[in-house]
């Protein structure tokens, strides 16, 4: 095991990883911007480094400053949470090249997977479904552009290899719009990820978004630890997760985790990942993988018992994986709301000083968060203060510990998401299970404020 670890990161994840570090007995380096000086973990380290100013490009992304920051601490190891550069492959190579363990998948394996032409091609090789679309990059010749989504079928999506975060993405309901959104797709792919290749899949019309988490070590061993449901999203952003997803019969979610589990073997991945797929009438098709820990990892730490976090940290020690397919057991059900600094309604943000912070309590509650009274929130960062998540015996139990759990948490000072989460732990609709990508938009249509 290593003896001292370096989080490149902050906010909750960075005090997730912080804890993990702590039952292991490896002492942590954090790293923050001068924006992030009074934050918890940074209180509680044993050692902090101030990497840069408050601007992301300046601090969290600066990997000179990061790598330095490792090496003047001794530290063996980097672990980049999520977002940042955690799936930032020349990252991962630097970390490895300047002598230090990357806490993640091998820069090869975050390449392969973080184009989405490359990773679906790697799919399609592993016998992972897929959606039905262009073989590759889609051609610059405008008739065979034509040909191709005549032969996928109207309405298709236009995406970009190198995308995520639900930006750049155009669907397209008719020929005549379609090679000029090809070429503005393009265009904006070129000026946003610095790739301008694009590709084309059938867009489905109401599917669910599921996705399969999987954990392998260095010795071809491999296990998937069910599915979550993420289907409530706001411009492809998630809100709320859940584990395991309502109505899909848990032999698909098998067939599909086992497909998983094969394609990490192929390409001797390393780490925690997530294949996401949409379902859609009892079909699953893969559309991206996540070289890294996500967000809503602790809905599937609650229903199976296992610190994801902490085998990710094992395994890239060199550790074998603790546990086999067989042992793992999915318990319960739970529920994750993901808490934001924003207008619950507009989502616009609430940067600002936290003047009140209650958290909540009771069986099955847990709060993932790093801020407390008198935090000020910055307005550099993502609006997420942290994750609220309950487990219960059966989802309605679970349903019923998150809406008593929303009525206990007080934040003032700024706004928050919490008065939405509270209207749709009530809604009929998402209580009855099963609602699909486009649901939250039609909601907060039909519910403006």
């Amino acid at each position: 095991m290593f003896k001292k670890i370096l989080i490149a990161n902050r906010g909750e994840i960075a005090l997730r990883i912080q804890r993990a570090c702590r039952e292991l007995g490896v002492r942590a380096v954090m790293v923050y911007s001068e924006a992030d000086r009074d934050a918890k973990y940074v209180r509680l380290a044993e050692e902090a480094v101030c990497i840069g100013p408050a601007a992301s490009n300046l601090s969290y992304l600066n990997m000179p400053a990061i790598i330095s920051a490792a090496e003047v601490t001794d530290a063996e190891a980097i672990h980049p949470g999520y977002g940042f550069l955690s799936e930032n492959a020349d990252f991962a190579e630097r970390v490895e090249k300047s002598g230090f363990r990357f806490i993640g998948p091998s820069p090869e394996s975050i390449r392969i997977m973080g184009d989405k032409v490359s990773a679906k091609q790697a799919m399609i090789r592993a016998g992972v479904p897929c959606v039905p679309g262009s073989e590759g990059e889609l051609p610059d010749d405008p008739v065979q552009i034509r040909r191709i989504a005549k032969s996928v079928g109207y309405p298709v999506i236009i995406k970009a290899a190198g995308g995520g975060g639900g930006r750049g993405m155009r669907v397209v309901h008719t020929e005549a719009a379609l090679v000029n959104a090809v070429a503005m797709t393009k265009a904006e792919a070129g000026a946003a990820f610095g790739n301008p290749a694009v590709y084309m899949e059938k867009f489905l019309q109401n599917p669910r978004h599921i996705e399969i988490q999987i954990l392998a070590d260095s010795f071809k061993n491999a296990v998937y630890l069910g599915e979550r449901d993420c289907s409530m999203q706001r411009r492809h952003q998630k809100i709320l997760e859940e584990a395991p997803a309502p109505g899909i019969n848990r032999k698909l979610i098998e067939r599909i985790g086992e497909r998983c589990v094969t394609a990490c073997k192929k390409m001797g991945y390393r780490g925690a990942g997530t294949f996401e797929f949409l379902y859609e009438a009892g079909e699953f098709y893969f559309i991206e993988m996540n070289t890294r820990v996500q967000v809503e990892h602790p809905v599937t730490e609650m229903i199976t018992g296992i610190d994801i976090v902490k085998t990710q940290i094992m395994v890239a020690a060199g550790e074998k994986l603790p546990f086999t397919q067989r042992q793992i057991t999915i318990t319960g059900h739970a529920i994750e709301c993901r808490i934001n600094a924003e207008d619950p309604f507009k989502f616009t943000p609430s940067p600002g000083r936290i003047t009140t912070w209650h958290a909540p309590g009771g069986p099955g509650v847990r709060v993932d968060s790093h801020i407390y009274s008198n935090y000020f929130v910055p307005p550099y960062y993502d609006s997420m203060i942290g994750k609220l998540i309950v487990h219960g015996d059966t989802r309605e139990q679970a349903l019923a510990r998150m809406r008593t759990a929303l009525l206990e948490t007080a934040v003032e000072g700024i706004s928050t998401n919490i008065p939405l989460h509270r209207e749709l732990m009530v809604d009929s609709k998402f209580m009855a299970g099963g609602t699909n990508i486009h649901y939250l938009e039609h909601w907060l249509e039909q519910h403006k404020r």
